[in-house]
């Protein structure tokens, strides 16, 4: 796949998926819910399993963050689950977003590299 079978501000690099259990989800609050959240940018794809009580969320993790998504999902009266493992993998993916959105920020550096000018003669 190449960033052009994405959304606009996705890119194939920093692409995570994300399942986490919802608590609170009912009729009235899950299309606006789901609404909202698949129209923030840096959103790839968001689908709710009303079975589970699951949503899967496909997102570029530089553009947007699990904290971000977690206040629009309060704000519509639901919440994450309150269980262990849930709060174990939410913890986790916060966790690695942020490492993807610094590693993304930093400008490798090498001691192997010639200094600037050294090839020209």
């Amino acid at each position: 796949m190449s960033d052009f079978d994405h959304r606009v501000g996705v890119k194939e690099a920093n692409l995570v998926t994300r399942n986490l259990r919802l608590s609170n989800v009912n009729e009235d609050n899950r299309s606006a819910l789901m609404e909202e959240i698949d129209h923030l940018f840096g959103i790839d794809e968001a689908s709710f399993n009303t079975e589970e009580k699951s949503i899967y969320l496909a997102y570029d993790a530089t553009n947007i963050n699990l904290d971000g998504i977690e206040e629009v999902i309060k704000k519509h009266g639901a919440d994450i689950h309150n269980d262990w493992w849930t709060h174990t993998k939410d913890d986790y993916y916060k966790f690695v977003d942020q490492n993807l959105k610094d590693n993304s920020e930093h400008t490798p550096w090498s001691c192997h590299k010639s200094p600037p000018g050294a090839g020209k003669k």
